[in-house]
């Protein structure tokens, strides 16, 4: 589980509207596989109508979550916040946690990870101060979710995935929903990817137990690299910047994230803690 120094907003008194159009859809994703719940809520048989007023509740829920669980906590970067508003988060989680989609907690996604929390989501990519024009590499895709709130930010994301079933579910979703503008990659992302480097900004959504040298060596100058440092259960969440060959770090807050494996990252043995990815 990941956690930062933030209190939490529940955003109580839309959930039983919510629970209720949720469970609509998990009955609707329930007859398929992950990699084609990534639908238009309007399309299909049925009543046009029913639907279109669930997908309104779906944007209310939406705007809710980014009025209580991100405005309200001091995310306030107007590109960030619009982002958020915009990725249609239900479509990038598992049929059996849809009535959760837009609650404060990252939620499982299979093969042992989770798509984060979405405040984690939004402060990672304010963190990243992308103006729109960047190249971004982003370390562990999970779901494709947050790649998704990246592409609208930046001109072009290259999302790596360790773990092949993810990479190709997320791929697919990606393309299908026109966020045309990010590539998935399946390889070692503690080794960023030497192809497309230098990257003007480097987001890492799984613990490292310190800064692997290739992602400094793949920064651009100027380039931000966000990543969660530190022991197994508990660590800070760095913001580093590259200017003139040398680099400065700042911690942004205190986090929690599953341990970036690889080479350069913890041992596919290493110490085990609780699911937190893109």
């Amino acid at each position: 589980m990941q956690f930062a120094k933030h209190a939490a907003n529940a955003g109580a008194p839309l959930r039983p509207v919510i629970a209720s159009v949720m469970m609509k859809l998990a009955d609707l994703f329930a007859r398929r596989p992950m990699n084609d719940a990534n639908h238009d809520v309007n399309a299909g048989s049925g009543n046009r109508a029913g639907q279109s007023a669930d997908s309104r509740v779906l944007e209310v829920a939406r705007s809710d979550m980014v009025e209580r669980q991100l405005r309200k906590r001091d995310i306030r970067s107007p590109r960030v916040l619009e982002a958020m508003n915009s990725v249609p988060r239900h479509l990038f989680v598992p049929p059996e946690h849809i009535s959760d989609a837009y609650a404060d907690t990252p939620l499982p996604i299979g093969v042992g990870q989770t798509i984060s929390q979405p405040f984690m989501v939004a402060a990672m990519a304010d963190a990243l101060l992308l103006e729109g024009s960047e190249k971004v590499l982003e370390i562990g895709a999970g779901s494709g979710y947050q790649a998704a709130v990246l592409s609208l930010l930046a001109h072009e994301v290259i999302a790596i995935e360790s773990q092949p079933s993810l990479a190709e579910a997320a791929r697919a979703r990606l393309a299908h929903l026109g966020y045309n503008n990010v590539r998935v990659e399946t390889a070692d992302g503690s080794q960023g990817w030497l192809p497309d480097a230098p990257y003007d900004a480097i987001l890492v959504t799984a613990a490292a137990p310190y800064v692997p040298p290739p992602l400094l060596g793949q920064l651009a100058e100027g380039g931000r690299l966000v990543i969660p440092v530190g022991p197994a259960k508990h660590q800070e969440l760095l913001r580093i910047i590259k200017r003139e060959g040398r680099t400065t770090r700042e911690s942004l807050f205190a986090c929690r994230f599953v341990p970036l494996l690889g080479r350069f990252g913890w041992p596919s043995s290493g110490s085990p803690q609780e699911p937190s990815r893109g």
